[in-house]
């Protein structure tokens, strides 16, 4: 039998415990902080990083208008006159980037709201940018590389946590034989650089991976333990050879630093209550 529609009863009880995404936050303030923060950047030479970090704190505080607000701000020279738009090519590389970034985050904060800033990425971005965009998946597994794969989820996996790598591949193994298999080919199939470097459209350097784990964990809160991991993950990638000198200075002690203090600044506007446990007990943030 084919099921058509929800039970009226199934879906009353469903419309309860706030189901829709979070309402978006005043879009004045999320430009102005989102202005200064990436002048910041701009000053820094780190623009490829903002924009990593401020897609995946956006998608993160799950309020999907702000991804199309963020595209909308890095692409045009006035925020709300479409005309001003700049060149195809530099607005077709920061969608790739968003839209990278957001597919990472999925393994960091979950595919539902990855799903809801896809969505409203592709609804935002103009028809001649979605044409430019890569339509075949170059991530399908198969018996020809899957080895590959695998390889490179333990690469990064021991980039990331050695000189833990093996007792946590252990201690998570222990929590389901499956888990820690999972979590590699995830590593490896999603999080890890894709192989051809800047030849490959929206592809995020190893460097910029750690900055999705790190904004994302940071956004969500309450996860200490994993966000110190990634934060780590960050400081380790000065020594990946061959990086860019952004990603370098990205993972310099200063670098992840202002990572962090820049996640914060828009995480301020768009998910506040976070930052009321930066205050003394009893007293709010001002």
């Amino acid at each position: 039998m084919t099921v058509k529609h929800l039970p009226p009863s199934v879906k009353q009880l469903l419309a309860l415990r706030t189901p829709q995404p979070r309402p978006t936050p005043s879009l004045p303030k999320l430009t102005t902080v989102l202005s200064s923060t990436f002048q910041d950047a701009k000053a820094k030479k780190v623009e490829r990083g903002w924009l990593t970090l401020a897609t995946c704190t956006l998608l993160t505080a799950n309020a999907p208008p702000t991804i199309g607000h963020l595209y909308r701000f890095a692409t045009r020279d006035r925020l709300e006159d479409a005309a001003t738009r700049r060149g195809l090519a530099e607005a077709l590389d920061k969608a790739a980037v968003m839209r990278e970034s957001a597919l990472k985050s999925c393994i960091f904060v979950g595919v539902p709201r990855t799903i809801l800033s896809l969505a409203n990425l592709l609804e935002t971005i103009e028809d001649d940018v979605r044409d430019g965009l890569r339509k075949t998946s170059i991530r399908t597994v198969n018996t020809e590389n899957v080895n590959e794969i695998v390889a490179r989820g333990e690469a990064l996996w021991t980039s990331i946590y050695e000189p833990h790598a093996v007792k946590l591949r252990n201690k998570l193994g222990s929590y389901h034989p499956d888990f820690i298999e999972f979590i590699i080919q995830a590593y490896g199939t999603v999080l890890s650089p894709l192989p051809g470097g800047d030849a490959v459209q929206g592809n995020i350097s190893r460097a910029l991976g750690s900055i999705v784990g790190t904004a994302c964990l940071r956004a969500e809160g309450g996860v200490g333990p994993q966000l110190t991991s990634h934060v780590f993950g960050l400081l380790k990638a000065r020594d990946v050879p061959g990086q860019s000198a952004e990603d370098y200075w990205l993972s310099t002690d200063e670098g992840t630093e202002w990572v962090v203090r820049t996640v914060d600044a828009i995480l301020d506007v768009v998910k506040p209550e976070l930052a009321l446990g930066d205050a003394p007990a009893g007293q709010a943030k001002l």
